[in-house]
């Protein structure tokens, strides 16, 4: 990337954090994984209770290693073995979690999360339970507004998670979102966060990097 797109993106992150802000989020810009995690060792404490939605980016970051190695209670949804129940239990424990970490399918640049879920879990602790949500999300998830982020969901991260889960869902063909009423439908739930009423509950770290669907 030369520099007058390095500019670019840069003012597209500028304006997209001033706004969050504006909404009562906190936000920063980092270079690369290694700073994510920087980031985090300063904000989750140790011995804190901390959770997870599921998500690439987090995976892509080392978040996952990070917290299994670290002196933190982990709600780990990806461990081996687990049965349905086990994650059902994990997903309600997580409303008490200290700590919250997730990315988030589309930020807009006047500082919205936009969110599609196919059982609501993810975007139902980012709205109310966990004392902090942490959301770490790649440049590639910013887009002007909400209509641009409908058409993310809808052209790019619905199709790649379907075929990601090997669903059997007709975006898996087509590589878009024909609203279909497959049993397997990954996209149920669709939520903006916008104003919020505590402030600094959400912190969004944005990478320098392409990250997730």
């Amino acid at each position: 990337m030369d520099e007058n797109a390095v500019w670019s993106v840069e003012q597209k992150v500028k304006r997209t954090i001033e706004n969050l802000e504006k909404n009562n989020m906190e936000a920063c810009f980092v270079k690369d994984a290694g700073e994510v995690i920087e980031k985090l060792r300063k904000i989750i404490k140790e011995g804190d209770t901390v959770s997870v939605g599921g998500s690439m980016s987090i995976f892509e970051v080392g978040v996952i290693d990070f917290l299994k190695k670290g002196n933190y209670k982990f709600l780990d949804r990806y461990e081996e073995g687990l049965t349905a129940e086990d994650k059902k239990e994990i997903f309600r424990k997580s409303f008490f979690a200290d700590d919250y970490i997730v990315s988030t399918n589309a930020i807009t640049e006047n500082g919205e999360l936009y969110n599609v879920d196919g059982t609501g879990n993810r975007v139902a602790a980012m709205i109310y339970g966990p004392d902090k949500v942490i959301v770490i999300a790649g440049i590639n998830k910013i887009v002007r507004d909400l209509n641009e982020a409908v058409n993310r969901v809808k052209f790019t991260a619905a199709p790649a998670n379907s075929k990601r889960l090997k669903l059997d869902n007709p975006c898996t063909k087509v590589g878009y979102c024909v609203n279909c009423n497959s049993p397997s439908r990954i996209c149920n739930d669709y939520v903006v966060i916008r104003k919020q009423p505590k402030k600094g509950r959400i912190k969004v770290i944005i990478v320098e990097q392409e990250l997730g669907y």
